[in-house]
């Protein structure tokens, strides 16, 4: 299992025995497979032969794990339903290993091989299929999270003259992902300048980002020599450009299957529902989530696959979601990407977790193996 890390720090009772926390993965386990609050006459009848506790013993563990905020009673003669302070322990303490199906193998295998990643390929398509394959196999939210192109490292550039004063910018990064932008100058530079320029930063700048690049042409540029230099004009000219709307807190999210939503029964309120869509399709909140995913991977070791669930969330539109995430890196020196899956408490937490852990080392295999070739 890969490791995991949490959200937020949640403290849980150190009142809850080994026996409590037999009934509470026995509930979650029903739980998730039913939708429904789960009595204590059904753990009885599933759980209490093995163990060789009465339907009273498992009355009286309830009650202690109500208590104890793990569970709650969402009607007087309902059973109990896990809150998300009892899936956060399910997860850290209980949790068992799980390994994804061949079916699942399979499904991610055909997914990578159809985009063609043992060859230079479009980032774009590559992050669009993945947020794809992770919706279509986990049935939820797929969410993939690339880091901007100011922080992607160069291996090659290209310019290319286009009409009314645009330039197409062809970016092959160092783990061979291509980044195709189209920029616009308000002054004419030459297909012979244009490549003259990109000839430049190709061999002076090879394996640096462009933020990098921009900052160290400005140092040449103030000193006296280059201080008309028209090469370094047009290269700080066209690094700008590039980088327009590509700072260091942006990037590009992909996000896959948010219908799946409408087919769970744990979102039934409305107000809730167009929230949690507004934030789907609004760019700038998912990358601030993700970006506080991104983070804790740059503090943490690589390979944790986070879990936050339910108020752990700092954003009010996902307290009814579970999110899962892990984080990719494209090279030793590139920043960190994430991808993940978003939905319901009631997921299938060990299988998602295993999943895009899984898929996240294969797109790191897949791309740095070609990178280096």
């Amino acid at each position: 299992m890969p490791r995991r890390h949490s959200s937020i720090h949640t403290t849980v009772t150190d009142a809850v025995d080994p026996r409590a926390q037999a009934v509470l993965a026995a509930l979650i386990k029903e739980h998730l497979g039913t939708g429904e609050a789960v009595s204590s006459r059904a753990l009885a009848d599933r759980f209490g032969r093995s163990s060789g506790w009465s339907s009273a013993t498992i009355r009286n563990v309830l009650a202690e794990l109500e208590e104890a905020g793990l569970v709650e009673q969402p009607h007087t003669s309902a059973g109990r339903t896990p809150t998300d302070k009892g899936y956060r322990y399910y997860v850290d303490n209980t949790l068992e290993e799980a390994r994804l199906s061949r079916a699942d193998l399979r499904t991610i295998d055909r997914v990578f091989a159809s985009t063609g990643l043992d060859s230079a390929t479009s980032s774009d398509r590559v992050m669009e299929k993945m947020s794809h394959a992770l919706s279509e196999l986990s049935e939820n939210v797929g969410i993939v999270f690339s880091p901007s192109l100011a922080d992607n490292r160069l291996n090659h550039i290209e310019f290319v003259q286009l009409s009314d004063k645009r330039i197409l910018v062809i970016l092959v990064t160092t783990a061979n992902t291509v980044h195709n932008k189209i920029i616009r100058l308000e002054d004419q530079i030459t297909q012979d300048d244009l490549e003259s320029t990109a000839r430049y930063l190709n061999v002076e700048f090879s394996g640096k980002s462009l933020l990098t690049i921009r900052t160290e042409i400005l140092e040449l540029m103030r000193q006296e020599k280059a201080l008309y230099d028209r090469l370094l004009r047009n290269a700080i000219l066209l690094c700008d450009m590039s980088l327009e709307g590509e700072d260091t807190g942006g990037g590009d999210v992909y996000v896959d299957g948010a219908s799946n939503m409408l087919a769970k029964p744990d979102f039934v309120d409305i107000d809730r529902m167009r929230e949690l869509f507004r934030t789907f399709e609004e760019k700038s909140r998912l990358i601030k989530i993700l970006n506080e995913c991104v983070a804790r991977d740059q503090i943490s070791m690589a390979g944790d696959v986070h879990v936050v669930i339910g108020r752990e969330h700092p954003n009010p539109s996902l307290r009814n979601c579970a999110l899962i995430t892990a984080p990719y890196q494209l090279s030793s020196s590139e920043h960190l990407g994430t991808l993940g899956v978003v939905g319901p408490m009631r997921i299938e937490y060990s299988r998602i977790m295993a999943m895009v852990n899984y898929m996240a080392r294969l797109i790191e295999r897949r791309l740095n193996d070609d990178a280096r070739a």
